[in-house]
C-alpha cells in the first residue's frame, strides 16, 4: 500500500483547498491532466468512447429508434385506425381479421356525417363554451395565483393548501353536488341548466391552472414589483402592465389546458346540457350512435379531433416552454 496515492492532495486533482488562483502558463498542463481524468472517471451506462466506436453508436441509435418508434404507433394508431375506418364500408369493419387499409376508400361518408350530425353547430356550441370557459377561467386562476404569490394575504398557505386538496379528490365524487349546485344555486336560487353558465362555473376555478400559475409568478423577481410600489403603481396595475406581458409562456398552456378540457368533456355537458340544440359535439355524436353506421360515428369522431390536433400542431412548442417556464429561478 506504500504506492497508494492520495487523490485529494494530489496537485493534479485536488480541490479548491490545495489548489488556488487563476490558471497560468505552467499550471494549464495541468488543468487539462485533471479535466482529462475526471472525464475518464464519470459513471455512466454507456461510456463516451463505447459511444463513440462503431458497434457502439449502431447499437445506440438502434435501440433509441425502435423505441421511439414502438411508442409512436401505440399513440398515433388509434387515430390512424379512426380515420381508415371511417373510409370503409360496414362489411368491412367487422370483417375479421381486420384490414390495415380500406380496400375501397370513401370520402363520402364524412359529408353525410357532416350532414347528419350538424357537426356545424356542434363545433359552434363547443367553441362558444371553450371560450367563456377560458376567459372566466383566466380571470379567476391569474388573479388568485396573483394575490397568492405576490400579495402574501393572511391564512394564503391554508388556501393554497386547501387547492392542493382538491387535485387529491376524484372528478366524480364532486359531480352530484356540482349538479345538484348548479340546478338550485345558493342563495341566488338561479337554475343553470342548459345555460352556458353551468360550463363556465365549474371551469373557472382550477386549483392545477394556479399551481401553474403561482410557480410562475413565484419565479419573476421581487425588485420588479417593488419598483413599480416606490413609484405608485397601484397592485391591479402591476399585474396588467408587468405580469401579465412576463406570463405569456404560461398563460398560454393555462388557455390551451382550459380550452381542451371543455371541448373533451362529455359527462358533465350531458348532465347539464340536455338540450339537443345546445349540446356540445362530444355528447351531440353520441345521441344518434344507435341510428347511424359504424364508419357514420368514425368520420364524425374525425371531424371533432381535427381543432384539437390544430392547436396541439400549432402550439406544442408552447405547451413544452410554459411548463418548464418558472421551474428555475434565477
Amino acid at each position: 500500500m506504500a504506492n497508494t496515492v492520495d487523490l485529494s492532495t494530489h496537485p493534479e486533482t485536488a480541490g479548491d483547498d490545495t489548489y488556488k488562483g487563476p490558471p497560468t502558463a505552467a499550471s494549464r498542463p495541468r488543468e487539462r491532466r485533471r479535466a482529462h481524468w475526471a472525464e475518464g472517471h464519470s459513471r455512466t451506462i454507456i461510456s463516451p468512447l463505447e459511444l463513440k466506436s462503431r458497434w457502439g453508436s449502431r447499437i445506440y441509435w438502434t435501440v433509441l429508434a425502435a423505441i421511439l418508434s414502438v411508442f409512436t404507433l401505440v399513440f398515433v394508431f388509434p387515430l390512424y385506425w379512426m380515420v381508415t375506418g371511417a373510409m370503409k364500408s360496414g362489411e368491412e369493419i367487422a370483417q375479421m381479421p381486420p384490414t390495415l387499409w380500406p380496400k375501397d376508400p370513401d370520402f363520402s361518408v364524412f359529408a353525410d356525417a357532416w350532414e347528419l350530425f350538424d357537426v356545424g353547430l356542434l363545433l359552434k356550441n363547443t367553441l362558444f363554451y371553450s371560450v367563456g370557459a377560458w376567459l372566466f377561467a383566466l380571470a379567476v386562476d391569474v388573479t388568485a395565483a396573483y394575490a397568492l404569490s405576490k400579495l402574501r394575504p393572511m391564512f394564503g398557505n391554508v388556501i393554497l393548501g386547501a387547492m392542493f386538496a382538491t387535485l387529491m379528490i376524484p372528478p366524480i365524487v364532486v359531480m352530484i353536488p356540482a349538479y345538484i349546485t348548479v340546478t338550485d344555486v345558493p342563495i341566488f336560487g338561479w337554475n343553470l341548466l342548459n345555460t352556458p353558465w353551468a360550463i363556465w362555473f365549474p371551469v373557472a376555478a382550477n386549483g392545477f391552472n394556479i399551481f401553474l400559475l403561482k410557480r410562475f409568478f413565484d419565479s419573476i423577481p421581487d425588485e420588479i414589483l417593488e419598483a413599480a410600489e416606490i413609484d405608485g403603481v397601484p397592485p391591479w396595475r402591476v399585474l396588467v402592465s408587468i405580469i401579465l406581458p412576463i406570463s405569456r409562456p404560461i398563460l398560454g398552456v393555462v388557455s390551451i389546458f382550459t380550452i381542451v378540457m371543455v371541448f373533451k368533456d362529455f359527462v358533465w355537458p350531458l348532465l347539464v346540457l340536455p338540450d339537443s340544440e345546445k349540446m356540445t359535439i362530444s355528447v351531440g355524436l353520441s345521441q344518434t350512435a344507435g341510428q347511424v353506421t359504424q364508419n357514420q360515428i368514425m368520420a364524425g369522431l374525425v371531424m371533432a379531433s381535427i381543432p384539437m390536433i390544430i392547436v396541439f400542431v400549432f402550439f406544442q412548442r408552447s405547451i413544452m416552454a410554459g411548463l418548464t417556464a418558472g421551474s428555475l429561478k434565477g
